[in-house]
C-alpha cells in the first residue's frame, strides 16, 4: 500500500510538472522576451528559459513513478505526457514540445531500466544526463533549427537533477531498510550477490527516517 500511495504522488507531481514548466517560462524569470521565454542566469554568462528547470525534475519523477508502480505505467505516464505537453505549447512550438517530451522520457526509461537493478541512484542519475541531453537537441533543433542554446539547457536541466539527488538517495536507503518491494527489483528475486550488495547498502544509510 505505501509503494502505491507514493507512487500516485509521483505520478501526479511528474504530470505537474508540465503545465508548471509553462507557467514558469512565460511568467518567470531575470527578464522576459516579448513574445519569447522568461530567462534565467543557470551559470556565469549563461541563461536559458525558466521552464526547462521541470524537465530536470520531470526525468527524475518519472524514475519514481517506475520504481512505485512498474514500467508500464510510467510507459502509459509518458504519453500522456506527451499528449499534455503538446496541448499547452505554444501553436508553433507544439511539435517541439511534444517529440521532445517523448523520445527524451523514453531514453530516460530505457536507460534506468537496464540500470535499476544494480544501483538504483547511479540508474536514477545516468538516466536523467541522457534523457535532459535528448530532450535539449531535439527540441532546440525542431523548434529553432540550431543549437545555439545547447549549453544553458542541459545546465539548467542538470543542476535540477542534481539538487534532486539527496531525495532519491533517503529514498533509496529507506526503500532497502524497509524491504520495500519494487516492481522492478523486488528482494525476493534478487541474485544472492546483489541481495548481500543491497543488505551492505542498508548498513551504509544511517539517520534514515522510518516512515
Amino acid at each position: 500500500m505505501r509503494r502505491r500511495i507514493e507512487g500516485l504522488i509521483f505520478l501526479v507531481l511528474f504530470g505537474l510538472t508540465i503545465p508548471v514548466a509553462n507557467w514558469l517560462a512565460s511568467n518567470v524569470g531575470t527578464f522576459c522576451v516579448p513574445n519569447g521565454p522568461c530567462l534565467i542566469w543557470v551559470a556565469p554568462g549563461l541563461m536559458t528559459a525558466s521552464g526547462v528547470l521541470m524537465i530536470g525534475i520531470a526525468l527524475v519523477l518519472r524514475d519514481l513513478v517506475q520504481r512505485r508502480l512498474g514500467v508500464s505505467l510510467a510507459a502509459g505516464a509518458v504519453l500522456a505526457g506527451a499528449a499534455i505537453s503538446a496541448f499547452l505549447a505554444p501553436p508553433a512550438l507544439v511539435i517541439a514540445s511534444a517529440v521532445a517530451f517523448l523520445v527524451s522520457e523514453f531514453a530516460d526509461l530505457a536507460v534506468y531500466t537496464s540500470l535499476a537493478r544494480r544501483q538504483f541512484v547511479a540508474a536514477v542519475l545516468a538516466s536523467g544526463l541522457v534523457g535532459l541531453v535528448v530532450d535539449s537537441i531535439l527540441f532546440l533543433w525542431l523548434a529553432y533549427g540550431s543549437l545555439e542554446f545547447l549549453a544553458g539547457q542541459i545546465v539548467g536541466k542538470t543542476l535540477m537533477i542534481v539538487v534532486s539527488m539527496p531525495f532519491v538517495m533517503w529514498l533509496s536507503c529507506r526503500d532497502e531498510r524497509l524491504r520495500l518491494r519494487q516492481p522492478e527489483a523486488p528482494f525476493a528475486a534478487m541474485p544472492r550477490k546483489a541481495l548481500f550488495r543491497a543488505r551492505h547498502r542498508v548498513q551504509a544509510c544511517p539517520g534514515v527516517i522510518f516512515l
